[in-house]
């Protein structure tokens, strides 16, 4: 199979941690008989470097063109003072925008070789965490009317039942691809905006009979990641509630490291990342953690691609490497041998069967 790939190496650890992911998807190319193209494009603080521009329309063509975009990190303190509209990061609401992606898919996953870096007790950590927050990505009190009226301000929460409708199906759809649990989390008790979603998810639930569908409230649900986080398989829920809820999920599980992320729309083209920024202050060290960039092409392979051999290749790998003792910097303990991002690139690859 060929695939297309745009490649955003960005800025900071961008591109270190960028490399060693491209090394992992061109080995399972020559394990599986894939071919993977790449096209490198510029985003973020580099392209305001290079273009005046974060993302300029002839780089997000590039991305357009693409079956999927892997983007490494984009940013840092040296685009601080860049005029509002055109800091990196606008660069990235730009892509998303362009790309129509209004799902971002957030695992939360403790390897156990790991455990002990989870700040949860032990023996909830030992039953295990699992689990992916499906969030609405462009829509939502982020994108309703704000406006300050003297000593008023106002921020506008709106959703459609088309827009609910969407996320939905990328929420049951994820769970299909799981354990065919999907909960929706929502504050029906208090928002129209919520009862609505409610019933959305319920009309949805009489198409995908084959997954269990269970609601909970917002403020449960952050309680109950932090008490009974084996609970879950996948988590559905708005903008806010998701931006909330997956930066919770992602400190029980001990590394941001780690941790991946996917965001898609309409189509199998999607974006993929890890959940960590630019670091540019241990950037060109050779000390980065690459394997949530790993884990994010990873990803690519199982959601947009449809590969879930080679995705369980690469997560086979990295539980090996774990296994073997080995630790970047920033989840380095005891008994363990620390090493640089290439290195793990090194030994990731070497793992995969």
């Amino acid at each position: 199979m060929i695939k297309n790939i745009a490649v955003i190496r960005g800025d900071g650890i961008g591109p270190e941690i960028t490399a060693q992911a491209i090394r992992v998807l061109d080995r399972i190319a020559e394990l599986y008989g894939h071919t993977f193209n790449y096209t490198e494009v510029d985003m973020g603080g580099c392209a305001i470097d290079k273009y005046g521009d974060p993302l300029p329309e002839s780089e997000l063509e590039k991305c357009l063109a693409s079956d999927s975009v892997l983007l490494g990190a984009v940013g840092g303190e040296k685009w601080n003072n860049v005029e509002g509209d055109k800091r990196p990061e606008k660069g990235l609401l730009r892509l998303r925008a362009g790309m129509g992606v209004y799902s971002n898919n957030r695992p939360a996953k403790i390897w156990k070789q790991l455990s002990e870096a989870s700040p949860l007790k032990k023996e909830i950590v030992d039953k295990g965490i699992d689990f992916i927050i499906v969030r609405e990505l462009i829509g939502g009190i982020y994108f309703g009317e704000h406006k300050t009226e003297g000593n008023t301000a106002i921020d506008v929460l709106r959703y459609s039942e088309a827009e609910i409708e969407r996320i939905g199906r990328i929420g049951f759809e994820t769970a299909r691809k799981r354990n065919k649990k999907l909960c929706s989390v929502e504050k029906s008790n208090v928002l129209d905006s919520s009862r609505l979603w409610k019933k959305v998810m319920h009309r949805l639930a009489e198409e995908y009979s084959d997954v269990e569908l269970s609601d909970m409230l917002v403020d449960n649900c952050a309680m109950q990641i932090v008490k009974n986080p084996s609970q879950f398989d996948v988590i559905v829920t708005e903008n806010m509630f998701g931006d909330i809820l997956s930066d919770e999920a992602s400190m029980i599980t001990g590394s941001i490291g780690m941790i991946p992320s996917s965001s898609l729309g309409a189509t199998d083209c999607g974006l993929y990342e890890p959940i960590h920024g630019s670091a540019p202050d241990i950037a060109g060290k050779d000390i980065a953690n690459p394997v949530g960039t790993i884990l994010s092409a990873a990803m690519m392979l199982r959601f947009s691609f449809n590969m879930p051999k080679e995705a369980d290749a690469i997560e086979a790998a990295v539980s090996a490497y774990l296994d073997a003792g080995y630790r970047t910097a920033d989840i380095m303990s005891e008994g363990m041998t620390q090493i640089g991002c290439r290195q793990c690139g090194d030994i990731i690859v070497s793992c995969l069967k």
